[in-house]
């Protein structure tokens, strides 16, 4: 079996935790100032960690000012998509596209910008018939 863990970095662990567990309605399971794990309410999978920025040596989480989040989209397939389009729209996210169908994936997406810039899209987890 393979799983992705994707870790981001943030400067503020705490306040994207909950930016994220509004959106997405996950909830965490280490909890700190300086990462977090965040995971489905359903059945405990990690959905995406979160590292505060130059806590740790790793390479690429030492500081925001570097080119962050260049090739990179955190892409969410949800089973509730039009409560979490609610939940960004509540949470006053910076809106790159609203929800429409994609026609190469038959799925309806909206795409939106995190707290700390990151590009996020958002997938119905059903293709459309």
């Amino acid at each position: 079996m393979i799983r992705t863990e994707v870790i981001i970095g943030v400067k503020n662990v705490p306040k994207s935790a909950e930016w994220y567990m509004t959106l997405l309605d996950c909830t965490t399971t280490h909890g700190g100032n300086n990462f977090e794990i965040l995971v489905d309410k359903q059945d405990g999978t990690p959905i995406l960690c979160l590292q505060k920025w130059g806590v740790h040596e790793h390479s690429t989480l030492v500081s925001p000012d570097s080119k962050k989040g260049n090739g990179l989209i955190l892409y969410f397939r949800v089973n509730n998509f039009n409560e979490v389009w609610d939940n960004a729209r509540e949470l006053y996210a910076v809106i790159e596209e609203v929800p429409r169908l994609n026609p190469a994936s038959g799925r309806k997406e909206f795409a939106l910008r995190d707290l700390d810039g990151y590009y996020v899209e958002i997938a119905d987890d059903t293709p459309n018939q």
